[in-house]
C-alpha cells in the first residue's frame, strides 16, 4: 500500500510539473486562477455533462429480450483476451440502475449525459425485418424520461462498437455495403422512438478506433492476425481501410434521413464523435514535422477531412492509392459537411518521428503512416503515466487539437465528448483511499483550463463530456482499471461512491467568482 500512495504522489508531483514546465513544446499553459475557476468562466449555455457507453455499464445481456454483440461474443469465446477474463454481462448494472444514476448526475449538477443505444438491444436480428424489441424501447425510453424529468440532456450516441452477431455472421458487418442500409434503418428507428425528446444525436463514436483495432490489432470482431489461426481470415492492407469507408456511408445515409425527414420537425442536431491524439514532432526537423502531420492524417484526418471536404487526405492517398476506397459523386455530396457538430475524444499525446523501416515493414495501417509514435524523448516522458499504456498525461494536446480543428477545419461547432484519465483497480486500497483521486482533479482541471483557453481564442467549443461517469468495463483491460469519477465496489453489490473528483466537480459546477 504504501508503494502505491508514493507513486500516487509521484504521480501528482509529475502533473503539476508537465503543466508548469511544458517548456520544450513552447510552455504554453492555461492561466486561470483555479480558485476562481468555475462553470461561470464559461461562456452562457455551454453544457458540462458526462459520458458512457452501452456494452461498458448496461449489463443485462440476456434480459429484455436483447441479442448478442460481437463485444458479447468475443468476451465469451475469447476470455483470455481480456486482462482478467471478464466480460460486459453484467457490468454496473445500468440497465437496473438507471434511477440512481440519474440522480448521481442531478446531485453533481451536470447538464447533459452522454449515453448509446444497444443496437441489438433494439433490434437483435440486426434488422427491421427481424422485428422490433419493445422491451428495449421502453428501457431506452425510462433513461431518457428519467433524464429530462431532472433536466439533464440526453446526448445519444447510436453506434458505439457494439455491433449486433447477426449482422457480423450474416455478411461481415462493415466489411460489407450491406450495412449501411441496415444502421440508416437502425438510426431511423431511433429517431422515430426517441427524436421528439433527444436533440442531439452522433452517429458513431470514434470510427478509426473502430476501424483500426477491429481490423488490425484484434479487437472485435477480431480480424487479425491469420497466423494465429483463431481470427476470421483477414487482409490487413484493406480491411481497416474499406470499414472506414462504409462507416463513413453509414453516417452519412443516416445524416441525410435525419435532415430530410425529422430535423425539422424535432428540432435537433446530428453529428460524429472523432477521436485522436495530439501529435507533437519529435524535433524541428522537416522529415519530423512531416511525419506528424502523416499521423494526424492517418488517425484524424481519415474521417474529418471526407466530413469536411468530401475527400481524403492527400497523406492518405498518395500512400495508400488502389488500397483505399473511392467516393463516387453522389457519395462525395452525401459525405461533405454531413454534421451539425463535431464529438472530440482527447485524452493523450505522442511524440512522432520518421519511420525509417517502414517501407520494409508489411503493410498494415500501423506502418501505412511511415511515422513512429513515441511517450519518451531522451529518456523523459510526454507526461505522467496512468494505469493505461496508452495514456500519458499532456493537458496541452487538447488545446492544440482544439486549434487544429479549427485552422484546418473550418471552425467547427465542437463538444468535447470524452476526456478523462485511469487509476489502477487496486483491491489493497480500503474505500477511503479509493476515492481520494486528487491526480483526477488535475487532470481535469487543467485540460478544462486549456479548452477554457481555446474557447478565449475563437475555437467554437460548445459542451465538455467527463469519461466517464462510473467506473465500468474498460473494453480489453476489463475491470482492471477505473477511469470513473464515480466509485463502483465490484465486491460490494456495485455501490456507488462519489470519489473527490466527483466532489470537485460538483463545487466547479456550482462554484460563483468572487466578487
Amino acid at each position: 500500500m504504501a508503494i502505491l500512495v508514493s507513486q500516487c504522489q509521484l504521480f501528482f508531483l509529475g502533473l503539476v510539473l508537465v503543466i508548469n514546465l511544458l517548456t520544450h513544446d513552447g510552455g504554453v499553459t492555461a492561466s486561470n486562477n483555479s480558485a476562481s475557476f468555475s462553470r461561470s468562466s464559461f461562456p452562457a449555455g455551454f453544457i458540462f455533462g458526462t459520458a458512457s457507453s452501452a456494452y461498458q455499464t448496461e449489463g443485462a445481456t440476456k434480459e429484455g429480450g436483447k441479442g448478442p454483440s460481437i463485444w458479447d461474443t468475443f468476451t465469451h469465446n475469447y476470455p483470455e483476451k481480456i486482462k482478467d477474463h471478464s466480460n460486459g454481462d453484467v457490468a454496473i448494472d445500468s440497465y437496473h440502475r438507471y434511477k440512481e444514476e440519474v440522480r448521481m448526475m442531478k446531485e453533481m449538477g451536470t447538464d447533459a449525459y452522454r449515453f448509446s443505444i444497444s443496437w441489438s438491444r433494439l433490434l437483435p436480428d440486426g434488422k427491421l425485418s427481424g422485428g422490433i424489441n419493445k422491451k428495449g424501447i421502453q428501457y431506452y425510453n425510462n433513461l431518457i424520461n428519467e433524464l429530462l424529468s431532472k433536466d439533464i440532456q440526453p446526448f445519444v450516441t447510436l453506434f458505439h462498437w457494439d455491433l449486433p452477431q447477426v449482422l457480423e455472421d450474416k455478411y461481415g458487418g462493415f466489411l460489407s455495403p450491406d450495412i449501411i442500409d441496415d444502421f440508416q434503418d437502425f438510426a431511423e428507428l431511433c429517431f422515430k422512438e426517441f427524436g421528439n425528446r433527444v436533440k442531439h444525436w452522433m452517429t458513431l463514436n470514434e470510427p478509426s478506433s473502430f476501424a483500426t483495432v477491429g481490423y488490425n490489432d484484434g479487437f472485435p470482431p477480431r480480424r487479425c492476425f491469420k497466423s494465429v489461426g483463431d481470427c476470421p481470415a483477414g487482409n490487413l492492407e484493406t480491411q481497416p481501410y474499406l470499414v472506414g469507408h462504409h462507416l463513413l456511408l453509414a453516417h452519412a445515409a443516416a445524416v441525410k434521413l435525419y435532415r430530410e425527414k425529422y430535423q425539422k420537425s424535432q428540432k435537433g442536431k446530428i453529428g460524429i464523435t472523432l477521436n485522436s491524439h495530439w501529435m507533437v514532432q519529435y524535433t524541428d526537423h522537416h522529415f519530423d514535422i512531416v511525419a506528424a502531420q502523416r499521423a494526424l492524417d492517418f488517425m484524424y484526418g481519415w474521417f474529418i477531412s471526407p466530413l469536411t471536404y468530401g475527400y481524403y487526405p492527400k497523406n492518405m492517398k498518395s500512400t495508400l492509392r488502389n488500397r483505399l476506397p473511392k467516393f463516387s459523386r453522389k457519395q462525395v455530396k452525401m459525405i461533405k459537411g454531413s454534421f451539425d457538430f463535431l464529438g472530440l475524444n482527447y485524452y493523450t499525446a505522442y511524440y512522432a518521428t520518421k519511420d525509417e523501416h517502414c517501407k520494409d515493414a508489411n503493410s498494415t495501417y500501423n506502418t501505412d503512416s511511415c511515422a513512429k509514435l513515441l511517450q519518451e524523448k531522451n529518456g523523459t516522458s510526454i507526461g505522467p503515466t496512468t494505469a493505461s499504456d496508452w495514456l500519458h498525461v499532456y493537458p496541452r494536446g487538447i488545446w492544440e487539437l482544439l486549434h487544429y480543428t479549427k485552422k484546418e477545419y473550418k471552425n467547427p461547432v465542437i463538444y468535447i465528448t470524452e476526456n478523462g484519465v485511469s487509476e489502477f483497480n487496486n483491491n489493497t486500497l480500503t474505500l477511503e483511499e479509493a476515492l481520494a483521486d486528487k491526480w483526477r482533479i488535475d487532470y481535469y482541471d487543467s485540460h478544462l483550463q486549456f479548452v477554457h483557453k481555446a474557447i478565449k481564442e475563437g475555437v467554437n467549443v460548445k459542451g465538455y463530456f467527463a469519461w466517464s461517469l462510473f467506473d465500468n468495463f474498460e473494453w480489453i483491460m476489463g475491470y482492471t482499471v477505473r477511469f470513473g469519477l464515480n466509485y463502483v465496489d465490484y465486491k460490494d453489490g456495485l455501490k456507488r461512491h462519489p470519489k473527490h473528483s466527483a466532489i470537485w466537480f460538483k463545487k466547479f459546477l456550482r462554484r460563483t467568482p468572487k466578487t
